[in-house]
């Protein structure tokens, strides 16, 4: 196999004691795929451990990154056209996985996160290696997907044999591909026998074990300033997932246009900045991320989705700037630029989950 994926940055410390006892390393690499930095840190292994660790998940990221593309050529964009027919067909054992694990997250959340939506996300253009431009979609083209309810629930399922039964469903794995692999990863490491690491997926991680006698330490972005909102300790098994409106937008006559489309409306989601989300695996916080923006800031609307999911812990930001958090995470939040964990006046304690 040709690996594509980039590698560009590699760096290992070896700490030694006043007497030269050897302790144990940190390995640190980064790979470019999925259209981001995948940052990966390793405690407790040799450099050529970490170099062949690395390398796998290169190679395993490479092959996911072409599998589960939305618009490039791939199995997904296969299983798409033949969707599309309504005839019964057998799915790839690289697609079926995701649309099993795709179904159950989108029933958890009440359908507000929708892999079927993928005709309404290339309406909007944000199927397409270019940003859109805008203007934005027609009210007709929207409701003419939107009326036809277009859902995972769509796809009749015999063994490996799946139809579709809505000319409208289009599969767009994006909203959780990245957490699927990320946990995927994670598998690999401990495969490996490596339980203390970060895979870190442009700002979106999971972290296992510890950074020698301390636990690893995370950065939240910020919304609408440079830099971070906050820092978090990550308790032994546990992924911190992202979803803003800063990520992939374009701006028309005024106002902002974001990547995160409402299955209920068929624009994108209101009131909200951003939401991170707290659980152990990362393709349920990648999901809950965004059913949780689709939501909205409202906390009589995001709660129950919350914890129908089954998350840890979530930060809710606005679009005026005002943040709820869930109160099982307050103790481990350092908010800047104070850099401690005592509450800054735009912060507001939610219900527990």
């Amino acid at each position: 196999m040709i690996i594509t994926v980039t590698r560009f940055f590699l760096f290992f410390v070896v700490i030694f004691l006043a007497a030269c006892e050897r302790q144990p390393a940190a390995y640190h690499e980064q790979l470019l795929v999925f259209g981001t930095v995948v940052d990966v840190q390793l405690w407790g292994v040799e450099p050529k451990q970490g170099q062949q660790a690395v390398a796998r998940l290169a190679e395993d990221f490479d092959y996911m990154h072409n599998t589960w593309h939305a618009w490039h050529p791939g199995p997904l964009g296969r299983v798409n056209e033949l969707l599309a027919t309504g005839q019964p067909f057998s799915a790839p054992p690289s697609i079926l996985p995701l649309i099993e694990r795709g179904t159950e997250l989108s029933r958890r959340s009440g359908g507000l996160f929708n892999p079927a939506i993928g005709k309404l996300i290339a309406l909007w253009g944000f199927a397409s290696d270019d940003p859109p431009k805008g203007p934005p979609p027609s009210d007709a083209a929207i409701r003419a997907i939107v009326d036809q309810h277009p859902s995972m629930t769509d796809i009749r399922r015999d063994g490996i044999q799946i139809q579709a039964q809505n000319p409208a469903l289009k599969l767009d794995f994006g909203a959780f591909a990245k957490g699927y692999a990320v946990d995927r990863a994670i598998e690999v490491l401990r495969e490996l026998g490596i339980n203390n690491a970060v895979v870190n997926a442009g700002g979106d991680l999971r972290a296992i074990g510890r950074h020698g006698e301390r636990p690893w330490r995370v950065g939240i972005r910020h919304p609408r300033e440079a830099g971070i909102l906050a820092s978090v300790e990550v308790q032994g098994d546990e992924s911190v997932f992202t979803s803003g409106d800063y990520e992939r937008y374009f701006d028309w006559q005024g106002k902002r246009y974001d990547h995160i489309i409402d299955p209920r409306t068929g624009y994108p989601a209101q009131g909200l900045s951003s939401v991170t989300v707290f659980s152990q695996l990362a393709d349920l916080a990648d999901a809950a991320a965004t059913a949780l923006f689709v939501a909205g800031p409202e906390e009589k609307n995001w709660l129950p989705v919350a914890r129908a999911m089954g998350i840890s812990g979530a930060i809710l930001v606005d679009d005026t700037g005002n943040i709820q958090i869930t109160p099982g995470i307050r103790e481990r939040l350092y908010f800047e630029p104070r850099g401690d964990s005592q509450l800054p006046p735009e912060v507001q304690l939610s219900a527990p989950l």
